[in-house]
Formats: C-alpha cells, sequence, structure tokens
C-alpha cells in the first residue's frame, strides 16, 4: 500500500517537533530577559534614590558644620538659618533613603515566570515522551 500524499515522513514530523521546541525556548528565553530587565530597573532607581540621600546627608554635614561654627560666633540670626536648612536637608535624606530602600525591597530580579515555564514544558515533554 503506498502512503498517500498528505501521510508525512518521520524526518519531516522531527523536524517540525525540533522547529516548534525552539520556538519554546526562545519564547521562554524572552520572558526571562523581560523579567531580569525589569527587576534590575527597580533596582537602578533604589539605589539612585540611596545616592540621593548619600549626597543630601554629606550636604547636610557640611551645612551642621557651618552652623556649629556661627554657633560660636553668636551670629544667631546667620546660624538660626543654617540650622533650618540642615534639619531640611537631613529630613529629605532620610524620605529618599527610606524610598530607596522600599524600591530595593521590591525589586526581583529572579525570572519566577520564566521558571515555572520552563518546569511546565519539562513536565509536558518527559509525560509525551
Amino acid at each position: 500500500m503506498a502512503p498517500e500524499s498528505t501521510d508525512r515522513t518521520i524526518g519531516q514530523l522531527v523536524a517540525d517537533v525540533t522547529h516548534d521546541l525552539q520556538g519554546i525556548v526562545r519564547g521562554e528565553i524572552e520572558l526571562a530577559k523581560a523579567e531580569v530587565s525589569q527587576g534590575a530597573k527597580v533596582m537602578g532607581k533604589g539605589a539612585g534614590l540611596l545616592a540621593g540621600a548619600g549626597f543630601l546627608g554629606v550636604v547636610g554635614l557640611v551645612f551642621l558644620f557651618h552652623t556649629l561654627a556661627r554657633v560660636l560666633a553668636v551670629w544667631l540670626p546667620v546660624w538660626a538659618g543654617y540650622l533650618i536648612v540642615t534639619v531640611l536637608l537631613f529630613a529629605l535624606a532620610a524620605v529618599l533613603g527610606l524610598l530607596g530602600r522600599k524600591a530595593l525591597q521590591e525589586a526581583k530580579p529572579k525570572p519566577e515566570k520564566a521558571i515555572v515555564q520552563g518546569q511546565e514544558t519539562v513536565k509536558v515533554l518527559k509525560r509525551e515522551a
């Protein structure tokens, strides 16, 4: 009995399966890349906020030292102004520091969805084999 023209050879079926598996793997790699890049963006934002907090903390120390110098000189209006600026800078540094820490805690650079999808694909392939 001759095979019908719609029947496919084993080689063609293997080529189709290989092509399909390559597509699945490429899709999972793209998913992992997207998850990792999203986590990296959040971590970068948190690191930037912490850097801003550190810079403002240093500037705050400079103003604190200027304030102390003026207090010693007993020029009340000058040191009072310096003290107000110093307190405001430290408060701003604290807010930026808390925001940066929160952003770093929320960052998820691990590609969790891609890992789960990959595990499910392996399970399906094992069942089919």
